[in-house]
């Protein structure tokens, strides 16, 4: 696609370039450009809108930035010697050609930007080929895979569920996916961190209260337990609900029955109930901190969400993830990560898990100033890297089935060109793929999908 008005010469190199087989779609102005790239798809898109044409700069980039096409400006000599121009002209372009027009070399960029774009194209469907995502919970890696069969079992019945893992692991995600895959999946979905509401409000929060309960109450409040019926409540850091409170729960899924702050009557409420903590439950019943009776009652079915840094294989798949879904955040320029960069998050201890992995690289995307993020930007250096310490025989392990896992998806989990690729028998690599609990053909290497 071009856009901008073509003079005489550019006319005739359009004639020129349909010759050569490329089919070309022009937009006189950037309105048109706009409507044009919403509409259909194009590979690779030229500019040739100079300085008394190109009133709105800022348009123009929204349209670059958005089409996810590669684009190439024809340009005037004079105007590199315009900084702002030469700062719009390195940030969105891949390439630009100074007239007078060189057909030759605008059909080389052409096919060098195709190709880029197809390139890029086929990672995409790559990645989505070889990671599921539900609720921005994404995996490859045999620890997530078995979090996956576990919450798609649980989320089959009605029992309560008790999800444990380190803060920042996903615990919330893990509970939304259970409710969206169970038979409530139309009904609300209510999550209360016990530990961020004040001791006086808790019980007020999760019972409701009557209007005149108490000083305050100016009208009726409905509980979050009332507010979730019919649903699921999910009850984040349940190890910091107060002792006595602790009474009312159990009663609570004992009796399937609540009652207001105030009132005298009990309502009777269908919920199912799953709970979240990043505290030792059973170390705190032993210290009398925790009901025993509600552990057991909470604890029925149990999920366990893996920290970041055992699931070194998914790094990578989520960075980019995250990078996509936050795209819009980004500084204009930044198309990726750098090799180091990657390399660098493998090895990195992430005691804040998925939630710090989020933290830097959002912040890496509005603050790295070149096309590709670096270490630096990331707030990673080769001394942060070094706090993890593992052993040769762990290492082996890791890079193995990173190889295995790579050679398989650029494959497409075809087995015997992923074992020649890597030079093994399929007998071999059967063995493996057994030792690392790798799907076979015809499996999905995610087991947690949409409906």
């Amino acid at each position: 696609m071009m856009i901008g008005s073509l003079s005489r010469d550019q006319q005739e190199f359009v004639e020129a370039m349909e010759a050569r087989g490329w089919a070309v779609t022009l937009a006189h102005d950037l309105t048109m450009a706009k409507s044009l790239v919403e509409e259909a798809s194009h590979d690779v898109g030229i500019s040739c809108l100079h300085d008394q044409d190109a009133t709105d700069t800022s348009a123009l980039e929204k349209i670059i930035v958005n089409s996810y096409m590669e684009w190439i400006a024809l340009i005037e000599e004079g105007e590199l010697e315009d900084p702002a121009f030469c700062h719009i002209l390195s940030s969105l372009f891949m390439a630009y050609q100074a007239e007078p027009i060189a057909i030759e070399q605008i059909d080389c960029l052409l096919k060098h930007a195709l190709a880029m774009k197809r390139l890029r194209s086929d990672d995409a469907s790559q990645r989505k080929a070889t990671s599921e995502v539900e609720f921005e919970m994404v995996g490859t890696v045999p620890a997530m895979k078995k979090v996956f069969e576990t919450i798609r079992r649980v989320a089959a019945v009605d029992a309560p569920v008790f999800i444990s893992g380190e803060s920042g692991t996903g615990k919330e995600l893990a509970a939304r996916a259970i409710h969206e895959r169970s038979q409530r999946a139309t009904s609300p979905f209510v999550a209360v961190n016990c530990g961020a509401l004040p001791t006086n409000l808790i019980q007020s929060e999760l019972f409701g209260h009557e209007k005149g309960a108490f000083t305050g109450a100016s009208q009726k409040k409905v509980g979050q337990i009332e507010a979730a019926s019919g649903g699921t409540l999910f009850l984040d850091e349940i190890g910091d609900l107060p002792f006595d409170l602790q009474v009312n729960l159990l009663r609570f899924l004992e009796e399937r029955t609540i009652q207001r702050i105030g009132a005298l009557d009990e309502i009777h409420v269908d919920v199912r109930i799953l709970t979240a903590t990043h505290v030792d439950l059973e170390k705190a019943v032993k210290e009398g901190r925790f009901r025993e009776d509600l552990y057991h009652r909470l604890n029925v079915l149990q999920v366990e969400m893996p920290p970041l840094r055992e699931r070194q294989g998914d790094i990578e798949i989520l960075a980019k993830f995250f990078f996509s879904k936050f795209e819009s955040e980004k500084s204009m320029k930044v198309r990726g990560f750098s090799q180091e960069a990657l390399a660098l998050m493998q090895q990195y201890h992430w005691p804040g898990n998925i939630r710090e992995l989020i933290n830097r690289v959002r912040r890496a995307m509005v603050m790295c100033d070149q096309r590709l993020i670096k270490p630096a930007d990331l707030g990673l250096e080769r001394r942060m890297t070094n706090r993890h310490i593992i052993t040769l025989e762990e290492a082996r392990n890791s890079a193995e089935q990173e190889a295995l896992i790579s050679a398989l998806s650029r494959n497409k989990h075809k087995v015997k060109k992923a074992a020649d690729e890597l030079g093994v028998s399929r007998v071999t690599l059967y063995r493996l793929m057994e030792k690392h609990e790798l799907a076979r053909k015809g499996e999905s290497p995610v087991l947690l999908t949409t409906a």
